[in-house]
């Protein structure tokens, strides 16, 4: 499963860059958690939750099955 979320995160990277910013996986729970880090500009971004859950979130449920939800962390 994170060989498909990492290519998942690569097909949403040049949005987020687009704006200064990026995404790093952290970490896979056995329960389908996906941790990532917000990095440059979006790390401290007002519409960065926006971006998690309208943006990450919805890439990675669609394109990997067995994903529950998705968090970020510092």
């Amino acid at each position: 499963m994170e060989e498909e979320i990492l290519k998942a995160l690569e097909s949403i990277r040049p949005f987020l860059q687009a704006d200064n910013g990026d995404v790093e996986l952290v970490e896979v729970t056995e329960e389908g958690i996906v941790k990532v880090r917000l990095t440059g500009d979006c790390e401290n971004c007002p519409m960065s939750v926006l971006t998690l859950r309208a943006g990450i979130e919805r890439a990675l449920m669609k394109q990997v099955a067995g994903i529950k939800r998705i968090e970020s962390v510092n």
